[in-house]
């Protein structure tokens, strides 16, 4: 293969895995622990 093509499948995959794994944190089980700091610092 081209290293062109490579180098841009491996882009688009690395790309991929990052938007997975925040919409995993944000919206997933783990978003349980995360806080609002607009809750935490109402008046």
């Amino acid at each position: 293969m081209e290293p062109a093509i490579v180098l841009s499948i491996s882009f688009c995959a690395v790309l991929i895995t990052i938007t997975v794994y925040g919409i995993y944190t944000s919206f997933g089980p783990p978003s349980k622990q995360l806080s609002d700091p607009f809750e935490d610092h109402e008046d």
